[in-house]
């Protein structure tokens, strides 16, 4: 396990405080990250230790379902992108198989009346819950709270990120009004200890879409992220009660590439079940992605064109996920059917 070049771990809770000297070393930390690889872990937050651990072992209540019950609020019973994942949909790596997670897609729990719905703007409804699993009233509510104090983390560090950029504080909030956020429950069974390391992934080598992502890991460790300065992979180790935040494309795009998307991976050779809760902040999906102040050189060009937050996200979202389908063609076309089977049925070599 490779660690000494692993994302530090920052105390946010300079960011609440008076301490005019502390928080200014908070942003240069930051600053620092977002240059290097984009990366870094947070403690000193605001979300209770207590709502993390809730909604984390209602994240394993789910997974412990039967897949047919599971099954019955597949995110194919609707068009925004809610609900139960199976395995191996998606392939975020090139070259790599489909990926050994299954997931429960969550967001703003938004009525069929609202514009957002009305106009199918990006990943935007109402949540589906699963009616066979017991006590799922207060799964939904600890689901629900945990949400929607990510979101209000999430515009806590783009407070942080503006001031690293020489913005105002709020330079953000427009991007951040009426944004749309997506949380995954993920669930990695544990890899054939015979699977094929190049072939084989809990998550392929990928950047994330969105704006930036707050990830809490179980105590389970497989998160990696590559580090171009040496070209090699380092360990994440989970810690209890922090979270991973990284920037995503639309940030990197927004700084003309100041500022890194970086490549992480999840592979689970454990042994064990590992579960993670990534929550993806998009911003608002109208809201137009062009070249931030203070990142482009006086005469030089914008590297990117403008576009929406919409725009930007789905196209992250179709290539995956088509890469997904274009495999299990292939693999049908040579007799090779990839199965479908419930993640504890993998068995572990």
């Amino acid at each position: 396990m490779k660690t000494e070049r692993a994302p530090p771990i920052l105390d946010f809770s300079a960011f609440y405080g008076n301490d005019a000297t502390a928080k200014q070393k908070l942003v240069d930390d930051v600053r620092q990250c977002c240059l290097h690889n984009g990366f870094f872990q947070i403690t000193g937050h605001p979300i209770p230790l207590e709502l993390q651990e809730g909604v984390m072992n209602w994240n394993k209540k789910f997974f412990d379902l039967p897949l047919e019950e599971k099954s019955k609020v597949s995110l194919q019973t609707n068009t925004w992108n809610r609900g139960y994942e199976l395995l191996r949909s998606q392939i975020l790596e090139e070259g790599t198989q489909p990926e050994l997670k299954e997931g429960f897609y969550v967001g703003d729990d938004i009525p069929k009346t609202h514009p957002y719905f009305v106009n199918k703007r990006l990943n935007s409804g109402p949540n589906v819950w699963p009616a066979g699993l017991a006590g799922v009233d207060d799964f939904k509510r600890t689901t629900q709270a945990y949400y929607y104090a990510a979101v209000a983390l999430a515009k806590d560090i783009l407070k942080v990120l503006a001031l690293t950029l020489d913005l105002p504080e709020d330079f953000f909030s427009a991007y951040a009004a009426g944004a749309v956020a997506t949380m995954r429950l993920l669930h990695y069974p544990p890899q054939q200890s015979d699977s094929d390391a190049k072939l084989a992934r809990g998550i392929g080598a990928h950047t994330d879409f969105g704006g930036i992502t707050i990830l809490m890991q179980d105590e389970v460790d497989g998160l990696q992220v590559w580090d171009k300065e040496v070209a090699d992979w380092f360990d994440v180790t989970p810690i209890k009660g922090a979270f991973v935040v990284n920037l995503g494309n639309l940030m990197m795009r927004w700084s003309n590439d100041r500022y890194i998307s970086n490549l992480h991976r999840v592979i689970n050779r454990s042994g064990k079940e590992r579960y993670s809760i990534p929550f993806f902040f998009s911003g608002n999906p109208d809201y137009v992605i062009e070249c931030l102040p203070n990142c482009k050189r006086e005469g030089e060009e914008s590297k990117y064109a403008p576009t929406t937050v919409e725009k930007a996200v789905l196209g992250g979202y179709s290539d995956s996920y088509g890469r997904a389908e274009r495999y299990k063609k292939a693999q049908e076309a040579q007799g090779e059917k990839v199965p479908v089977v419930a993640a504890k049925e993998v068995a572990v070599a």
